[in-house]
């Protein structure tokens, strides 16, 4: 990790930077997938799944008895996990559900209110590989479901053998999703926004993946596809002072490192000494964990940073904007105050981001690489439009209506002052208004 001493704030900035993503370069590979699978439907996909991932896939769709097989092999201990997990997060979005619909009374005889409608058909990616994301898929299909969603579709890549891992299969049942596709990377997103024989066109798409599938998504917007959020390599910062445990602040940027080469891990401190206890604590964690090459790799983007006021610790976190931001100091919850950018806020020594990621209840898809700063994570509002209703009266347009003929007519647009005036002409005549 690289390590920094009370850099001046003229600098802060470039140390902001993330690792570069070159995602430039892949554009070119994005489009001619998209073209082809445009073109030629589940022919394309089944061809470029035997590029990419190595495998010729008979069919795409998972069958009932193959979920069934999975589920099966799920040991109850992990079942009981994932249910206790489910459980929380159902408990937290289900709580972000508006079903109030508020009127407002802008004039008399205006009113004016905001409903929610579900987003109709929702695809959701979900990364496998060496460490298949099923938790990722209870973070979306909860919040899809909480939002009355009719349709979620679900593609995630298929191992060597044209199989999808048995506890993604097993948690998508319990999330009562049933259309799921052996499909990964930029021909799971282009399946998805264009639709093929088999896989069905979703109106937006959400999850996290490679650099391929963020190509993929940001591609979208040639299709009129929504996606849930920019993203990137997973990325952790840590404020901590003397009073932290230095194995605990340790564990979590090794956590996060181990996410992949790219991840970037940000300790900030007040205190030299222990930013050197805690590098030694993660060079010898390192050594007992099973991902050692990848967080190896990852840690050399990483960084510490010596503060002497943790309020300017404070500060550069707002200007990093993290997806993930733990809060291990002494006085923790008032320091939470002055937060103005992060995806998520872990408080206090016992506050892992590992728990965010799977059980707490709190969504882990989320902004990284700075777009924290305008974006927000996802949550059951993501998988919703909001559509706003007035209905005026008589009343109503006779108060409002010689104000929007002015304007209209100072904007040089007659037709809008016109579909006034005949309203408030037909009135006169009729005597609806006194």
């Amino acid at each position: 990790m690289k390590r920094y001493k009370n850099p001046s704030k003229n600098k802060w900035r470039d140390l902001c930077q993330r690792p570069l993503v070159q995602l430039d370069t892949i554009q070119s590979t994005v489009k001619k997938v998209f073209d082809e699978v445009e073109k030629h439907g589940d022919k394309a996909v089944k061809q470029y799944t035997q590029q990419f991932d190595g495998v010729a896939l008979g069919a795409i769709e998972v069958t009932q008895d193959e979920i069934k097989l999975a589920s099966d092999k799920i040991s109850n201990e992990l079942k009981k996990a994932i249910d206790l997990a489910k459980s929380n997060i159902t408990k937290f979005h289900r709580a972000q559900r508006n079903n109030k619909t508020q009127i407002i009374t802008t004039t008399q005889g205006v009113d004016c209110w905001l409903e929610h409608r579900p987003i109709e058909k929702v695809g959701i990616y979900i990364p496998g590989g060496s460490a298949p994301l099923f938790s990722t898929v209870m973070m979306l299909a909860i919040p899809a479901s909480m939002a009355g969603c009719e349709e979620v579709v679900l593609c995630s890549p298929p191992d060597q053998y044209g199989n999808l891992s048995d506890v993604i299969l097993y948690t998508a049942q319990c999330c009562d999703i049933h259309k799921i596709y052996k499909v990964g990377g930029i021909q799971a997103i282009a399946s998805m926004a264009l639709g093929t024989e088999t896989v069905p066109k979703v109106d937006k798409i959400f999850g996290p993946g490679n650099q391929y599938v963020t190509a993929a998504k940001q591609y979208l917007q040639h299709y009129q596809v929504a996606i849930d959020l920019p993203a990137g390599p997973s990325e952790v910062l840590v404020i901590a002072d003397q009073s932290a445990n230095p194995v605990f602040v340790a564990s979590d940027l090794l956590a996060q490192a181990e996410h992949g080469h790219d991840s970037q891990v940000v300790l900030l401190s007040d205190d030299m000494d222990f930013i050197e206890n805690v590098l030694e604590k993660v060079k010898k964690q390192t050594q007992h964990l099973h991902r050692k090459d990848i967080i190896e790799k990852s840690l050399k983007n990483g960084m510490t940073i010596y503060f002497p006021d943790l309020n300017d610790a404070i500060e550069f976190s707002n200007i990093y904007a993290p997806e993930h931001l733990i809060i291990a100091t002494e006085n923790a919850d008032a320091l939470c105050q002055k937060i103005t950018n992060a995806g998520s806020v872990f408080i206090g020594p016992y506050s892992p981001e590992s728990i965010g990621d799977y059980a707490s209840g709190t969504n882990h898809t989320l902004p990284t690489n700075g777009w924290a700063r305008q974006c927000s994570g996802v949550t059951v509002q993501s998988f919703q439009k909001t559509i706003s209703f007035q209905k005026i009266s008589e009343k109503g347009l006779y108060h409002i209506g010689p104000s929007v003929e002015l304007l209209a007519d100072a904007e040089g647009l007659d037709a809008h002052k016109n579909a006034v005036s005949v309203r408030l002409d037909h009135m006169k005549s009729k005597n609806l208004i006194s």
